[in-house]
């Protein structure tokens, strides 16, 4: 099965998470230890969607990070490029917009939502800095911006045995569990490789987001980055 490489050819990524479409909720529960439920929690309560309000969920995968949108009472949009994940998305949600979209390249107008949301997939776009400006572009101003995603734990011994979690226990654990035990190496690395949060914060900046600010969960093992459409 396919293994993407840190280089992220759009390809390469689609069809590492098209193999895996099947159990990938299954097994970042197990992986994550079941933090991935409180870290969705942290998302929702950031961004604080109300009824009526449009909101982008982009890299949403089967769709289980948008429900919590739809139950709000806002219309949610599910984005993602990886078509197997959106098939087996339809199959669990046929109620959702599920909707195929490159992040650098969105398939919809300026301005048309009130918030956008991007959890545990930023990283894996080829161009980060295209993918906020793009995120920027379709939010209306004034409009908000939720990130979450892996980081760098804050506390030096701790950070250490986590970087020997992700290299030596999790792919292991992914034999176990996952249809594709190597597309967890590739993530593995590629959090390895993700800047930190003060750089993550820089970059949307760059890309045009105010007030742009975060906060650690989980000792920094995630972050959630905030910014407003100007």
């Amino acid at each position: 099965m396919t293994r993407a490489s840190l280089e992220k050819q759009p390809k390469d990524v689609a069809a590492m998470f098209d193999g895996v479409a099947e159990k990938y909720d299954l097994t970042n529960d197990v992986l994550s230890l079941g933090q991935t439920r409180l870290w969705r929690r942290a998302v929702g309560q950031a961004l604080d969607v109300r009824p009526g309000e449009r909101v982008l969920d982009l890299g949403a995968g089967t769709a289980t990070s948008s429900l919590p949108f739809a139950a709000a009472g806002a219309e949610v949009v599910p984005c993602d490029f990886s078509l197997g994940m959106l098939r087996e998305g339809k199959k669990r949600h046929p109620e959702l917009p599920l909707t195929a979209g490159d992040a650098t390249r969105l398939p919809f107008a300026d301005g048309v939502f009130d918030a956008v949301t991007i959890s545990f997939a930023l990283r894996n776009v080829q161009d980060t800095d295209a993918a906020l400006r793009e995120m920027r572009r379709v939010t209306r101003p004034g409009g908000r911006l939720v990130i979450c995603e892996f980081s760098h734990p804050t506390y030096r011994p701790f950070r250490t045995v986590y970087t020997e979690y992700l290299m030596r226990a999790l792919p292991p654990v992914a034999t176990k569990v996952s249809s594709n035990p190597d597309a967890y190496v590739y993530l593995a690395e590629s959090i390895r490789a993700w800047p930190d949060q003060q750089a993550l914060g820089r970059r949307l900046k760059d890309a045009g987001w105010v007030r742009v600010a975060w906060r650690n969960l989980t000792g920094g093992i995630v972050a959630l980055h905030r910014g407003t459409n100007p």
